[in-house]
């Protein structure tokens, strides 16, 4: 796998962790519409970080099961877009404004503890490691086995494409504060579930074929 291979699907999957609305995206968007969009920023950084380190951890998970992987090659490809479609299609579905009230007075507080509580938030949710396994396989990714200088880039693509949503979703919402409604949130969210849906049978169908 090439180098810039693996930071176009490194890229794709740090965007792809990222951007599905659940407790974290609320969050920032919460911050961003209270406090401005460096406090939601800061959150979506702490967030990123702590994606990171899970996708760190798992890539090592990964390679200590190299060989299996690789005599099961298409068949771990096939469950990871089944359950990748699946995941998109609970995105889909999901209700992103649960407990979400954007008028809510809030205390000022400084960025450093936006960042911090929002990584300890996202470390707590250990079930990201599936997400990881599931894009990994869907995308066959693993910059580990090339060495060094792959994982590097790896993890600098993963940051990168975590780090465009979260940039893009602050300034979206900092920008359209006086218009940003919970149709809209709605319909991103459903942007997204669709996407995945569609990669989740691209690779079933890649992988039957």
């Amino acid at each position: 796998m090439s180098l810039s291979e693996i930071a176009v699907k490194g890229f794709i999957i740090g965007l792809f962790v990222a951007s599905p609305m659940g407790p974290i995206n609320m969050l920032c968007i919460q911050r961003t519409l209270n406090r401005g969009c460096k406090h939601g920023f800061a959150t979506g950084i702490g967030a990123m970080l702590s994606d990171l380190t899970y996708a760190l951890i798992t890539l090592i998970g990964v390679a200590m099961v190299s060989d299996f992987l690789a005599k099961h090659k298409t068949t771990i490809q096939l469950v990871g877009s089944i359950i990748l479609f699946f995941f998109g299609f609970g995105v889909f579905r999901s209700n992103p404004l649960k407990g979400w009230t954007p008028t809510m007075k809030v205390e000022e507080t400084r960025y450093m503890k936006d960042f911090i509580s929002s990584f300890l938030l996202t470390f707590s949710n250990v079930a990201i490691i599936l997400v990881f396994i599931t894009l990994y396989a869907r995308f066959q990714f693993n910059p580990l086995a090339e060495g060094s200088v792959s994982l590097i880039v790896g993890m600098i693509s993963i940051a990168l494409g975590a780090l465009l949503w979260w940039t893009f979703i602050t300034l979206l919402v900092s920008r359209l504060r006086k218009y940003f409604n919970r149709r809209g949130l709605i319909m991103l969210n459903r942007i997204v579930g669709t996407i995945l849906m569609i990669l989740g049978a691209g690779g079933i169908i890649t992988a039957i074929v």
